[in-house]
């Protein structure tokens, strides 16, 4: 069992004091490795997904950290088809990001002027390679009086590139081109399509592995403990029955395996105090809401997975502290704190290293007319039927001039044998192009993940109860100390492995 306990901790002073982590690991969890399944299927479109060299970790990406920066990942780790609006006290973006639409940042009044892109302060500390894009606008790039947009830290500095108007401070210096994202643009439509060919198979719900149970403090992701692929649909709120944060906990989820959760419905609430997610499931963990038209992550949660928003009509708000995946949404993202809520809140980059299922055809037809290439030819001499009729069989070898010509012409026994197919190897002329996306590189080896997401200053305030009643209190991260054991007891279930993100001590005040 691995457990999460929620933060108690005063927050401190200083945004980049780390964490106390503490970990602790049971004799025997070795022992759950012994259902490791390994990859079948695809990855996500245009190789997105994986660290993308720079210089990827070699061992697995380091838990969250201000230490210095030593790996460089180029793969886009936010993707925003539509609008991305820094709000509130947000504080910091890591990883290259792109938006199609246009960048705003208005934050309120009496917080940090500055809006990081690229590098964070505290994260996986695993920015772009310097003089890179670290933003890309395809339309405007506005920056409220007194503010500031920042793609540089120390020596680590990326460029910022924008298609339209500027407006506000830029540092350093924007770069004007006018087709900045339009390498980009063919994303959008090949991950709404992949949220919803992930979501549906034929029109109907993909056939789960699992279940998911809303049991109100937490929610329950059972797996079937052997499956390479472990799918779970959701049709409700991640939430108590309260409308309060709850825990969320996966079991029986073999060593290895990709986790996709197809969250369904068109408004739907995140709301959550987890403190990340244990031993590399949160580099294998994909959360897709195919058709939400509203999506919200609220609470006090270092929340973990990569997020995958398929609808192009959708607006998603972050208020959470801090999320730590990739987030490709094909809407709008608007990154806030909750109005009467602490600041701080940040997206770190962390890998997609699952494997998904395919979206292409499996027996692609790109030459529909080639079995029937001569369809005047099948009865090129109508008259001659029978022209000797005393030679039923003249040519007793002939009835099967080309074996290996699966339909040559069944009307025509042997006037032009060999015409029927004439490329009799064009059914399938490219077996190997069923995946067009694929990896461009990066990190597919270990999925380290110490859980050590516990926030003794760094990370920001809360995201704020989603109902009037919510049960637990939010009041910032960086309220508490992160607790995260590890025992063997998945062994007795047939060698699973069990998640568990516990509550954390509810703090009242009055």
């Amino acid at each position: 069992m691995h457990l999460m306990e929620r933060n108690t901790n005063e927050r401190g002073p200083s945004r980049r004091r780390l964490a106390l982590i503490a970990a602790a690991t049971v004799g025997g969890t070795a022992l759950v490795g012994a259902l490791a399944v390994t990859g079948f299927a695809d990855p996500l479109p245009g190789g997105l997904g994986p660290c993308k060299p720079g210089k990827c970790p070699p061992s697995g990406y380091p838990g969250i950290n201000n230490g210095t920066v030593e790996f460089r990942d180029n793969n886009i780790n936010i993707f925003v088809g539509g609008d991305f609006l820094v709000r509130e006290a947000a504080a910091e973006v890591e990883g290259k990001v792109v938006v199609l639409g246009g960048f705003d940042q208005n934050k309120r009044a009496g917080v940090s002027s500055v809006y990081n892109v690229g590098v964070a302060g505290v994260g996986s500390r695993v920015p772009p390679v310097n003089d890179t894009d670290f933003l890309t606008v395809g339309k405007d790039l506005t920056v409220a009086s007194g503010q500031e947009l920042l793609s540089e830290e120390g020596a680590v500095k990326g460029a910022v590139r924008y298609g339209g108007l500027l407006s506000g401070k830029v540092t350093p210096t924007p770069v004007h081109d006018t087709a900045a994202a339009d390498q980009y643009t063919a994303l959008r439509g090949e991950l709404t399509d992949a949220s919803q060919c992930y979501a549906y198979v034929n029109g109907a719900s993909r056939t789960p592995t699992g279940t998911a149970v809303n049991k109100g403090e937490e929610t329950l992701f059972t797996g079937d403990g052997t499956s390479a692929l472990q799918v779970f649909n959701v049709d409700f709120d991640l939430e108590s029955t309260r409308e309060g944060q709850q825990g969320v906990r996966f079991d029986k989820i073999p060593a290895g395996a990709t986790v996709l959760v197809n969250v369904l419905g068109a408004d739907r609430t995140v709301d959550s105090y987890i403190n990340g997610l244990p031993d590399g499931l949160r580099d294998r963990v994909l959360w897709n809401f195919p058709d939400a038209t509203k999506v919200k992550f609220e609470g006090t949660a270092q929340f973990a997975g990569s997020v995958l928003i398929g609808n192009q009509a959708s607006t998603t708000t972050i208020t959470m502290p801090g999320m730590n995946g990739r987030f490709f949404t094909t809407g709008n993202l608007t990154h806030a704190s909750e109005p009467t809520g602490g600041g701080g809140q940040e997206i770190h980059a962390y890998p997609f290293n699952g494997d998904l299922p395919s979206c292409t055809d499996p027996t692609p037809t790109p030459t529909p007319t080639d079995p029937t290439p001569t369809p005047t030819d099948p009865t090129p001499t109508p008259t001659d039927p029978t022209p000797t009729p005393t030679d039923p069989t003249p040519t007793p070898t002939d009835p099967t001039p080309t074996p290996t010509d699966p339909t040559p012409t069944p009307t025509d026994p042997t006037p032009t044998p060999t015409d029927p197919t004439p490329t009799p190897t064009d059914p399938t002329p490219t077996p190997t192009d069923p995946t067009t996306g694929g990896s461009t590189g990066g990190d597919t080896g270990g999925y380290g993940d110490n859980g050590g997401y516990g926030d003794d200053g760094g990370y920001g305030g809360t995201g704020g109860n989603h109902g009037p009643h919510g049960e637990l209190p939010e009041t910032g991260a960086g309220t508490g100390k992160i607790v995260m054991g590890v025992t063997a007891a998945g062994l007795a279930l047939g060698g699973g492995i069990l998640v568990t993100v516990s509550r954390r001590r509810r703090s009242r005040t009055s």
